[in-house]
């Protein structure tokens, strides 16, 4: 078993690596190579997006490269590889992004990533630092996590879902603020597993295990 972090110069990769790699040797699932390579991606048996930043610009730094982007397309929507997006890697699932323009996403998970605006005005943003996830709906790669688990964020933009199928944990700040969605052989994580301590190692795990 692989699984590929695609790195696409759209973030720090380290820490992902690390955790990804420590979770890998724990739960016996193979190796975990980071690339860019569209062959290397082609025969992955667990693809991991990653997103740091605004999300045209994610959004472009991936599509550029348009050998890679067919192949994380063919390896989501013709093999059924399980995926995971972490942060703006997560966003860039949705229908569009409007950050600065509206952007296409994968559109893989209907819904659109906006800004956040709290209705408490003294709450900064970006949202940043450890919030309290609420569970929305049960999922194998969340087996384990209950509301009350600590995760940590660091954006400004959030993804809303047409379909409340596809929401799988939220958080609060200041109103509602999506946190994990999910469908398929798809899941995205607006939090960094990778930084989330015991909570985000339990969710990489599973997510290393999981066979959707």
């Amino acid at each position: 078993m692989t699984t590929v972090l695609i790195d696409y110069d759209s973030g720090n990769l380290h820490s992902a690596q690390k955790a990804f790699e420590r979770m890998a040797r724990e739960t016996g699932a193979g190796d975990v190579i980071v690339s860019g390579d569209a062959e290397v991606v082609a025969r992955a048996d667990r693809i991991v997006l990653p997103g740091d930043g605004a999300f045209p610009h994610c959004r472009d730094q991936l599509f550029s490269r348009t050998a890679l982007a067919e192949a994380i397309v063919d390896a989501v929507e013709n093999r059924a590889v399980p995926f995971l997006g972490i942060c703006v890697g997560m966003q860039l699932l949705a229908t569009t992004g409007h950050e600065y323009e509206a952007t296409p996403g994968f559109g893989w998970i209907a819904g659109d990533v906006t800004r956040i605006r709290p209705a408490d005005p003294t709450l900064k943003i970006p949202h940043m630092g450890w919030n309290d996830l609420v569970m929305d709906s049960a999922h194998p790669v969340l087996d384990g996590l209950a509301t009350g688990e600590h995760a940590y964020f660091v954006h400004s933009y959030a993804m809303s879902v047409h379909d409340p199928a596809h929401l799988l944990a939220h958080v609060d700040y200041g109103g509602d603020v999506t946190a994990v969605v999910g469908r398929d052989n798809i899941i995205g994580a607006q939090f960094h597993p990778e930084k989330s301590q015991a909570a985000g190692l339990r969710m990489i795990a599973n997510f290393l295990r999981w066979m959707p």
